[in-house]
C-alpha cells in the first residue's frame, strides 16, 4: 500500500480526472474566438502569457494520469525531499508529488499559482487528501514568487505554468539543483528555447522526450 493508492487518494484523484475530463469542452470553448496561429503565440509568449491563462481560471488544466503516476515514481525513485512546481491548477500533480514526499518520509514541496480560485481550489483539495502539510502553495506570478526561499538543494521540479517561462523558471531554480535531480516539462514543445537548452549536454542535461507531451530531464553531476 502506498499514499497514492490509498482508498481515499485513489477515490479523490479518480474524481479530479473525471472533473478534468468532462471540462475539455469547456477549455476549448475558452479559446474558440483565437485562431491556432493566435493560440500558439500566446502559447510562446513571454509578456501576454496571463492572457491566454486568465481565460482557464475555472477549468483545470490537469496532467495526464500517465504523467501524473510518472511523477510519483520519479520523485519515490530520487527519495525526492525538496520539489519546486511551476503551475499549480487544481493540485493533481501536486497531489501526486506530495504523495511521494509522504512516502519518502517526508518533505517539502512549493508550488506556484497566480490564479487565486484556483490556489482556493488546490488547498482544498490537498486538505481532502491529507496531504497539505506537506506542500507551501505561493500565490502570484512564478517569477517573483520562486525567486527567494527555496531549498539548498532541490530533487526534482516540475514546470507546468507558462510555457514561454520555462527558461526563466529553470534559471531559478538551475544553481539549487542536485546532481541527478529531475526536471519535468509537460507540453515542452511550446518553448523550444528551453527543448534546446535541456537537451544540449554542453549545458548540464540529459534529456529525452517522455510519451506524447512531456520532457524529461536530468541534471548531471
Amino acid at each position: 500500500m502506498t499514499t497514492l493508492n490509498s482508498p481515499e487518494l485513489a477515490g479523490q484523484l479518480d474524481r479530479l480526472f473525471e472533473q478534468a475530463s468532462a471540462a475539455r469542452e469547456e477549455t476549448r470553448r475558452a479559446v474558440a474566438d483565437l485562431s491556432d496561429e493566435e493560440r500558439a503565440g500566446l502559447m510562446r509568449s513571454r509578456t501576454d502569457y496571463r492572457a491566454l491563462y486568465s481565460r482557464f481560471n475555472n477549468v483545470p488544466l490537469a496532467v495526464s494520469r500517465e504523467t501524473g503516476a510518472l511523477l510519483y515514481m520519479l520523485a519515490r525513485g530520487a527519495r525526492a525531499r525538496n520539489i519546486v512546481e511551476f503551475g499549480t491548477s487544481f493540485g493533481i500533480s501536486t497531489l501526486h508529488l506530495a504523495a511521494a514526499l509522504r512516502d519518502n518520509g517526508g518533505g517539502r514541496l512549493i508550488t506556484s499559482e497566480f490564479e487565486p480560485s484556483k490556489v482556493a481550489r488546490a488547498r482544498d483539495n490537498l486538505v481532502a487528501g491529507g496531504l497539505n502539510d506537506l506542500v507551501e502553495i505561493r500565490e502570484g506570478d512564478a517569477l517573483t514568487t520562486l525567486r527567494t526561499d527555496l531549498p539548498d538543494a532541490i530533487d526534482l521540479v516540475l514546470l507546468d505554468g507558462a510555457k514561454a517561462l520555462y527558461p526563466d523558471i529553470l534559471d531559478l531554480v538551475e544553481r539549487r539543483l542536485k546532481p541527478g535531480a529531475f526536471v519535468v516539462a509537460d507540453n515542452a514543445d511550446y518553448s523550444p528555447d528551453y527543448l534546446a537548452r535541456v537537451r544540449s549536454p554542453a549545458n548540464g542535461y540529459m534529456s529525452t522526450p517522455s510519451g506524447e507531451d512531456v520532457e524529461l530531464s536530468m541534471r548531471l553531476g
